[in-house]
């Protein structure tokens, strides 16, 4: 079990010293002076594109310690956003806010994303098994005969999405190319596929299938940059290796948990959503400690 921790919703948008932009589910946005901008990752919980009206402790946290870490070993495949996780390096933050954000914040240099999302995709499960079933393809790309849930797929394959405010919508590559231009893509498509194979094998080497991730990327002086997040339990699908079967949905290091709660209720996936149990709050905070435990060999200040 975990020990207390202040949830942090970030409902206010306020913070004095930096200039609020926009809103996420979880992430809330602060311009900081030309060059910068100020990440605030909340305790929100999304679920279907809806906000849970409860928050789950240090989930803010841990997105933010796996964010570092991957952004850190990742830097000698594509450049990243991150200048720092230090509340200490955004200047004009009082005492009472550097005390209420230590831990989630991200200071990241500008960057204009590109209005792609970049999912890639080693498992058949999700939006990709549905598609499947329906067509034998993901976003066009023709898959084999005979996939199941869970199935691994012959090799991983860049499955782009629109960006919405409610849901997502599938590409297929030709689409994704005309949208953000064929150089930008080709480079988004190497970057991505590799990203994904470095993490995949670092996390097979702790006992970890990555199913899927969700890449983002942006441009900053017509450099391509990994911007947002990476490799986390918001943008991933993460399963232990040791209970993965074809045919099943594996038990997850992610959000998954609260999913198939969710999906055992007589709710139709719009606002409002339902309340969360403490039984349910409990055990998604244990998922996302978990994960970030294994995969930093660390969890946030404050978690047991």
């Amino acid at each position: 079990m975990t020990k207390t921790q202040a949830i942090y919703l970030g409902r206010e948008r306020s913070i004095p010293g930096v200039i609020w932009l926009a809103s996420g589910k979880v992430r809330d946005i602060y311009a900081v002076d030309a060059e910068h901008l100020l990440f605030v990752t909340s305790d929100r919980m999304s679920a279907f594109d809806v906000i849970m009206n409860e928050g789950v402790p240090f989930k803010g946290a841990v997105l933010t310690m796996l964010a570092a870490h991957w952004f850190e070993k990742t830097r000698d495949i594509v450049p990243n956003h991150l200048v720092s996780t230090s509340v200490d390096d955004v200047e004009g933050l009082s005492e009472e806010w550097r005390e209420r954000l230590q831990g989630r914040v991200m200071l990241v240099r500008r960057a204009q994303p590109t209005p792609v999302e970049w999912v890639v995709r080693g498992y058949l499960a999700g939006s990709g098994l549905k598609e499947y079933q329906r067509s034998r393809s993901v976003c066009g790309i023709a898959l084999p005969e005979g996939l199941v849930l869970a199935s691994k797929l012959p090799r991983p394959i860049l499955t782009p999405t629109t960006k919405e405010d409610a849901h997502d919508l599938p590409l297929t590559p030709d689409e994704a190319r005309a949208k953000v231009g064929p150089e930008l893509y080709e480079a988004a498509e190497r970057a991505s596929l590799a990203l994904f194979a470095r993490a995949g094998e670092v996390l097979a080497a702790q006992g970890i299938l990555l199913a899927d991730t969700k890449f983002e990327f942006g441009l900053r002086h017509g450099k391509l940059l990994l911007i947002d997040e990476a490799l986390t339990p918001d943008s991933s699908r993460f399963w232990p290796a040791v209970s993965w079967k074809p045919g099943s949905n594996p038990p997850s290091y992610d959000k998954q948990y609260l999913r198939d709660w969710l999906e055992t209720l007589d709710w139709n996936k719009q606002y409002p959503p339902p309340t969360l149990t403490s039984a349910v709050i409990e055990r998604t905070v244990e998922k996302y400690l978990e994960i970030c435990r294994k995969v930093t060999g660390r969890v946030p200040a404050g978690a047991a």
